[in-house]
């Protein structure tokens, strides 16, 4: 038999840009869709328990290859696999190098990439530039978080950690909560608060205000969204919140055994914490994987029975479909919280590529007009 031509699409940043990877609110519907089918179970992610957040390759701290390299702030890769059903019925998978010191180099701190592939052949269908297609489906996510379980009437909120992932962030979370009128912004970095506060005036018409500390951030906002660094994570404690606060956790945090234990947690998709709990385990040093993770803190005071487990917890899709309550106290505080998972990267990924092949957007590339190998 023959062999078959197979191309693919190849888009550029500028094509995720014109094929709509900056529409927040299509980003946000996109996501809602993937939290139902993460609840209905129509997935499938890596590692045997199929929940994984991925593979990593993370450098030693000493090496005799004098080319190897080794460990640095932020220096790792990473690899991301996930099938999606539903709509979507596809196999793809991210791919990214990070390094803090790229930014010097006139780079992202990470560089990014994400691949679609027929789930039956193995072919590729597209292969895109995903900065920011990441950043937006970090953002869309506590964007639909923001949407079942923050208050309507909230009007402040506050964003600890001004950096580009938590612009993403808060501009879905504002997308859902039109009557927020002022923001509170926090940073170690005093230059990147002011210049967050002053992007929401200019951007968003809110009033922006840089906080003197992370306390007066915490006790300000209605609405709290969080993505500091994972080199300098933050303390927050559990009295600085006030009655009906939703904290909605993109980034890492420390905070008191009553932050967690006090109020009610909603995870992004509980399977995936139990793989981390699992990959732990596996690891040897339990309290050493926990630290490098953003829900570690909770899941060693499940450890120690100060929290329910996590096969008894919520996770945001059994909220989207009507299966858990959303907010119902408007008194009660709420901490949501995500990890980042590779079906957001496909979802998103297969609506730009649909939207590119509708619009003519992108270039299409050869992989073989026939395959030199078909055994």
């Amino acid at each position: 038999m023959p062999g078959k031509r197979t191309e693919f699409l190849y888009l550029s940043e500028a094509d995720t840009i014109a094929a709509g990877v900056l529409d927040v609110k299509r980003c946000i519907e996109v996501a809602e869709e993937t939290f139902a089918l993460l609840s209905e179970g129509d997935y499938l992610m890596g590692g045997p328990n199929h929940n994984s957040h991925g593979m990593g390759i993370i450098f030693p701290k000493e090496t005799k290859f004098p080319n190897m390299p080794v460990a640095g702030p932020d220096r790792r890769f990473f690899a991301m696999p996930a099938y999606l059903g539903g709509r979507y019925d596809v196999c793809g998978v991210k791919w990214y190098g990070s390094n803090h010191a790229n930014p010097a180099r006139g780079l992202p701190r990470s560089v990014l990439t994400v691949q679609l592939n027929d789930k039956d052949t193995g072919e590729p269908l597209c292969l895109m530039s995903a900065n920011l297609l990441s950043a937006a489906r970090t953002g869309a996510v506590p964007g639909v978080a923001a949407r079942h379980l923050a208050r309507r009437d909230a009007e402040t909120a506050a964003a600890i950690g001004c950096g580009p992932i938590n612009e993403s962030c808060f501009q879905s979370i504002r997308s859902q909560l039109p009557g927020l009128k002022k923001l509170y912004c926090f940073d170690v970095f005093e230059d990147k608060a002011k210049a967050f506060a002053d992007w929401a005036g200019k951007e968003l018409g809110l009033e922006g205000v840089v906080a003197k500390s992370l306390e007066e951030c915490v006790r300000s906002g209605e609405v709290i969204t969080v993505a500091a660094s994972r080199l300098k994570p933050l303390f927050l404690e559990s009295a600085w919140l006030n009655p009906g606060t939703t904290v909605l956790l993109s980034g890492p945090a420390r905070a008191d055994d009553a932050f967690w234990a006090g109020n009610r947690i909603v995870y992004d998709h509980v399977h995936l914490h139990e793989a981390y709990v699992e990959e732990a385990v596996a690891s040897g040093d339990k309290a050493g994987y926990y630290a490098g993770v953003i829900g570690g803190p909770i899941y060693t005071l499940i450890d120690a029975g100060k929290i329910q487990p996590l096969a008894q917890s919520t996770g945001l899709g059994d909220i989207v479909r009507g299966k858990a309550e959303k907010r119902t106290d408007n008194r009660a505080n709420i901490i949501f919280v995500a990890c980042g998972m590779p079906v957001f990267d496909v979802s998103l990924a297969y609506e730009l590529w649909d939207k590119a092949k509708a619009k003519g957007i992108g270039t299409k590339l050869l992989l073989w007009d026939s395959p030199h190998m078909l055994k």
